[in-house]
Parts: structure tokens; sequence; C-alpha cells
């Protein structure tokens, strides 16, 4: 079982404070084995809980990719959500550079002699 925390001075708080919250008991073999599931505590809260499935067909590949420090760096310093910006980024310059080889292989086409 996990020990009571013991009061420290000079953490900004003082021994009053301390024993003023510092009440709870001691965490027992018996109150965890009397312990149930938040579900069946409170079903109705529960269900409003979105749970996530299983994938099925994976959208996404694990890849190891080297960058640039400063690229990630840049990415990084958006705060959360800086991988998906970054995949909408390669995904834009995937679409222009698609877009690209479809110019060239069209101009290809117009100059080999069969168009």
């Amino acid at each position: 079982m996990p020990r009571r925390r013991k009061f420290v001075e000079g953490r900004g708080y003082s021994r009053e404070d301390w024993d003023a919250v510092c009440d709870n008991p001691p965490i027992t073999a018996a109150w965890v084995a009397a312990a149930r599931p938040f579900a069946e505590v409170f079903p109705e809260l529960a269900a409003t809980i979105k749970k996530r499935g299983k994938q099925g067909t994976p959208t996404k590949e694990l890849v190891t990719l080297r960058l640039d420090r400063d690229t990630l760096a840049a990415f990084k310093a958006l705060g959360r959500g800086w991988q998906t910006r970054m995949n909408l980024a390669l995904k834009d310059a995937a679409k222009g550079l698609l877009a690209q080889g479809k110019e060239q292989e069209l101009s290809a086409d117009d100059t080999d002699g069969r168009g």
C-alpha cells in the first residue's frame, strides 16, 4: 500500500493547511476490493462518453522520416496537433506534385507525334 505523504515545510503551505486537507484515510485492500467500475456507478454519464472503436482499414501508415530541425521546430511551435498540420502540408505538396506531373505528361503527349 502507498505510504501517506508527510508535511514538508517551505512548499507554499502551512502545517495547518496540510492538516486541514490531508485527512484522507489510507487506501486499504478492502477499499480496493469494494471499488466498482465507473460505468457501473454512473451508467447515464458513462453512456455519454465517446468510445473509439477499432479502426477498420488503417488510413495512415507509420513511417520514419528525417527532417531538418528548423522545419520540425516550426511545426511543433504551433502547439498541439502539429503532426496533423504537417500531414496536411505534405498532402497539399503531394497534390501539387501530382498536378505538376500530369502537366508534364500532357505536354510530353503533345510533342511525341501522336497527338
